[in-house]
């Protein structure tokens, strides 16, 4: 069976051209071809011999996924679908700003975290991504969009901590000079606290950001909202957070989706306040999307503008996120979870 290339480690692939009698070097040649000009067949590369091309052909491949749909949001946002040869599918969102061209990965096919308001969650899991699919997730969309990826953010489909090593394993090559050459800090892993996994990110990748989706002030109503909570409470995750400051220095971003009546009142932004008194970090207010089938129903906005506005009078940083992409269902798994109520996703 045929390697994937992209996704493979620099030094994986200085390796096989050891083997193969070749020069290190190539290595980088290849990989230029790979992430720079994002080439779809090896015989593009016109500056590799035709003898080693043809091994690399016989060796690897460039990709295994295909772009089943693209969404287009009339704020510029666009939402991929991208299925596996095996029949299952991820999504990839691409936020393109001024300066920055970001793009929102996945980590796991569905979700083993169900939270209830989420539409990946409510697909359910089916299996942790390897660290090449990870990978091939920015490069499809970076040859796609002929774009150079700036930002990335772990926010798609997935709990990235509880695939902790395949994530790590492609931050390696997103990092990487000879991969995509995005630095630690412009790189955004979100979690909804897994305390081991947080510690280690710590100290394995200190200046990657860290986002925390809190989402509840309390255990009772962070039960409901986020399962995990049943085997992480707040006090072992805010314990967990409080070292993740200590090791790293490096403020840490909490999210917190707002729903009408259930976790938007002025009593949640007070606990919330005192749950975070004194920590180095910023609360992002992130406004519901509706999920057909749910009772959830988004923050109006003048309620979630009181809350930020109470959190600030309790000295807490706090932004007030703007939704992008809501014209295109861009809330994550919504997307993956229509193809699956069609059929066009296996299981």
């Amino acid at each position: 069976m045929k390697r994937n290339i992209v996704g493979m480690l620099p030094e994986d692939l200085v390796s096989w051209l050891g083997r193969e009698g070749e020069p290190s070097y190539r290595a980088r040649q290849i990989l230029r071809w790979v992430y720079e000009k994002r080439v779809s067949s090896f015989q593009d590369m016109s500056d590799i011999p035709l003898g080693l091309r043809e091994r690399l052909s016989a060796s690897f491949v460039l990709g295994t996924t295909r772009i089943a749909e693209v969404q287009t949001s009339s704020d510029g946002t666009k939402k991929f679908l991208l299925v596996f040869p095996q029949g299952d599918s991820v999504e990839v969102v691409a936020i393109p700003q001024r300066s920055w061209y970001t793009v929102c990965l996945s980590t796991q096919v569905g979700c083993p975290v169900r939270c209830p308001f989420c539409a990946t969650g409510r697909a359910g899991f089916r299996r942790s991504l390897t660290a090449d699919e990870i990978v091939e997730g920015a490069w499809r969309v970076s040859q796609s969009e002929r774009e150079r990826i700036t930002h990335l953010v772990f926010m798609g489909m997935g709990e990235p901590l509880l695939n902790y090593e395949e994530l790590t394993r492609a931050l390696r090559v997103f990092n990487s000079p000879e991969g995509f050459g995005i630095g630690s800090r412009r790189i955004t892993v979100s979690t909804v606290g897994v305390p081991e996994k947080m510690l280690q990110l710590a100290r394995d990748w200190p200046e990657v950001n860290l986002a925390l989706s809190l989402h509840a002030p309390s255990d009772d109503l962070r039960n409901f909202l986020v399962p995990l909570n049943r085997t992480y409470p707040l006090k072992e995750v805010l314990a967990a957070l409080r070292e993740y400051l200590r090791l790293t220095r490096r403020r840490v971003t909490i999210e917190y989706t707002l729903w009408q009546d259930l976790n938007d009142g002025k009593v949640h932004a007070l606990q919330l306040s005192r749950l975070l008194q004194g920590l180095l970090v910023h609360v992002n207010l992130i406004p519901g999307n509706r999920i057909k089938g749910t009772p959830f129903v988004p923050s109006p906005p003048e309620r979630a503008a009181a809350f930020a506005a109470l959190l600030q009078r309790h000295g807490i940083p706090v932004t007030l996120r703007r939704s992008r992409g809501r014209d295109i269902q861009a809330a994550c798994g919504e997307l993956y979870r229509i193809h699956g109520l069609r059929g066009e996703v296996a299981g």
